[in-house]
């Protein structure tokens, strides 16, 4: 079937073409991130508490749709530089499967459900769902062209995340938990600006703030921010878990960071950490292994 024909059927919204290419640009391989919502109530030792867990689940939702709505509103506006990057340009609204009114249609009709069912769940929850969805679609149109201020934005948008799910179900959240969030969520998003530095032709022509990037800069930004993740999660261990057994899965983080800098700088990693971590079994296997000891630790 050539590319025009697929166009035509995906053009309106009763084909399955349609919706197939829909869902795909709602980028249900990045809903991963959206698990940062559970770390209030696994830190918190409330995951056995079915009522709560209900509710987190229901935030967990709200974000992956929320999230995968203003995908769409990112995709519409890159969609011409997403033509110039390797992997992007088969995108469907960069490569012309799916058209730009019924997608922008789509985006409004998902993010205006997910706030009024997250302003349902309780006005705490809706009002960070709101800020989120506000401060991802600042950065699609205007911040991600600042230097330094678009990665910092991507941390926001994980810190987020945690908040959210603590205020789903009313428990505080450690000022340690919520630091080593945001390193880490920095440290993704510098190896991701690497790895798209270094391996794209044109760079600058996919993402411009790029040309104010440089691999010496995003080296030392990185080591910088590995650092400071491992620190800031050992004194939360020490100082900010509810048990300080936790000290015990530092190891296992180290070993996570390590290997993902490994696969960052010798297999040319980095731009895709949502797919990286399902691909490399050892990296997986630690982050398994990592959680199972936290859910260990805290609940037997």
């Amino acid at each position: 079937m050539s590319l025009l024909e697929t166009t035509g059927r995906a053009g309106t919204i009763a084909s399955r073409y349609f919706w197939r290419y829909l869902f795909l640009s709602l980028r249900p391989k990045q809903w991963t991130k959206n698990a940062f919502v559970f770390a209030a109530i696994l830190f918190s030792r409330h995951v056995l508490d079915i009522p709560l867990l209900v509710r987190t689940v229901q935030v967990f939702v709200i974000f992956c749709l929320l999230s995968g709505g203003t995908y769409l509103i990112n995709d519409l506006v890159d969609r011409e530089r997403d033509r110039c990057h390797p992997r992007k340009k088969h995108r469907p609204i960069a490569a012309g499967l799916l058209p730009p009114l019924p997608a922008a249609a789509a985006a409004a009709v998902i993010l205006a459900g997910s706030l009024t069912w997250a302003f349902a769940l309780s006005w705490q929850v809706g009002l960070i769902s709101l800020t989120y969805t506000l401060q991802t679609l600042a950065y699609s149109f205007y911040l991600k062209q600042m230097v330094l201020i678009d990665v910092f934005i991507v941390a926001l948008g994980f810190v987020l995340r945690v908040v959210a799910g603590a205020v789903a179900i009313m428990v505080p959240v450690s000022a340690w938990l919520l630091i080593a969030v945001i390193l880490l969520a920095l440290f993704l998003a510098l190896c991701k600006r690497r790895h798209e530095l270094v391996l794209l032709d044109n760079a600058t022509a996919h993402r411009g703030i790029l040309a104010e990037y440089s691999l010496g800069l995003l080296d030392q930004l990185i080591a910088t921010v590995t650092s400071a993740t491992v620190v800031v999660y050992a004194i939360y261990t020490f100082i900010g878990a509810a048990r300080p057994q936790l000290m015990y899965t530092v190891p296992l983080v180290l070993f996570g960071i390590c290997r993902y800098l490994y696969l960052t700088y010798r297999c040319q990693g980095g731009g895709e950490p949502e797919s990286l971590v399902l691909k490399d079994k050892p990296l997986a296997a630690t982050i398994l292994l990592w959680a199972a000891s936290c859910f260990v630790i805290l609940y037997w």
